[in-house]
């Protein structure tokens, strides 16, 4: 045999064998799992699942991450309902809601993120006294649990608030507006909404919400935001559940101890400017919750009784992702 044939012939043993590698990996590949969330285009969760997607830590534990952006909650909710896809980020509110009306969930923490009670610079709060006549901006409405952790300690002072102050409910971005313009005194308002003008200088931070908590008999960064998924998908698919866990366990740890990460997020953060940039990422890694225990379960469902939820009523401890309870 001539030297060039035998070249060739083992040339050619070696492509095929590339050729085999290459298309048995491609199709493993193609096997994994395939996970479908619904999140905010411009919401916090975006922000690590981008990162999950990006650093390939979805592949990395097994499986697949399928991003399907919305422009508000309402949309994210029905698409996790609906089925149109295995999970969503919501309140836990919310859950218990769809609970009580006989849709079970499974609740996967996300954050413990509750929100802030803000005040303008002119506007001096020092206790729950001097929220009285004062004008309170809300976001989230009525049923926000930031507004009803701040009315319940309120109220075992002895405070109406709903009657010895003028409150008015909007979106977050009218309030913070409404704040600057000098037509509100205090915001109750989501923590992210709260960051751009704590940056910025325009409010101060004038209750401390998770002091509010101890005070309430609740322990203080429960995960009061978490990810969704309907309780039968969550049996059947136990394994890929699992894997989702560890790689947004995985992703907060990074996000929290190697700020590099962050540089690529800065086009989903929508920030004005460093001072906004930097809180931020630091009100994203101070809401990165622990593991729930059986202590922590419990003391949710505490706090869904202070939402007004019947004690006998109240998510059962198996909708809470706890596999250590």
């Amino acid at each position: 045999m001539k030297y060039n044939d035998m070249c060739f012939r083992g040339f050619y043993r070696w492509t095929v064998l590339l050729v085999l590698v290459l298309v048995f990996g491609t199709a493993q590949a193609d096997e994994l799992p395939t996970l479908k969330l619904s999140v905010l285009q411009y919401g916090t969760a975006h922000w690590e699942l981008d990162h999950i997607q990006r650093e390939g830590l979805d592949r990395q534990a097994g499986f697949a991450l399928d991003v399907r952006l919305v422009a508000n909650l309402p949309a994210s909710r029905i698409a996790v309902s609906s089925g149109d896809v295995h999970g969503a980020v919501v309140d836990l509110t919310w859950t218990q809601a769809s609970f009580a009306a006989g849709e079970r969930f499974l609740y996967v923490p996300y954050s413990s993120q509750i929100g802030n009670v803000l005040a303008a610079p002119q506007t001096p709060i020092d206790r729950l006294d001097d929220l009285k006549g004062k004008r309170i901006g809300v976001a989230g409405g009525p049923d926000s649990k930031g507004w009803i952790i701040l009315n319940e300690a309120a109220r075992q002072r002895g405070i109406d608030l709903s009657q010895e102050a003028s409150i008015q409910y909007a979106a977050p971005p009218l309030l913070n507006q409404a704040l600057l313009r000098g037509q509100l005194d205090v915001l109750v308002t989501f923590w992210n909404f709260a960051a751009e003008l704590t940056a910025s200088g325009s409010a101060y931070t004038a209750v401390d919400m998770q002091v509010l908590m101890q005070e309430l008999g609740l322990a203080p960064q429960l995960p009061i935001l978490g990810y969704v998924f309907r309780e039968t998908w969550a049996e059947d698919n136990a394994a890929l559940l699992e894997r989702f866990v560890e790689a947004i366990a995985t992703a907060k740890d990074q996000l929290a101890s190697e700020p590099q990460h962050w540089e690529a997020l800065r086009p989903l953060m929508r920030f004005r400017d460093e001072a906004h940039f930097d809180a931020l990422r630091q009100g994203f890694i101070e809401g990165i919750p622990k593991p729930l225990s059986h202590d922590s379960v419990r003391q949710l469902q505490q706090l869904l009784i202070l939402t007004g939820v019947e004690a006998g009523s109240v998510m059962s401890d198996t909708l809470f992702y706890c596999p250590d309870c």
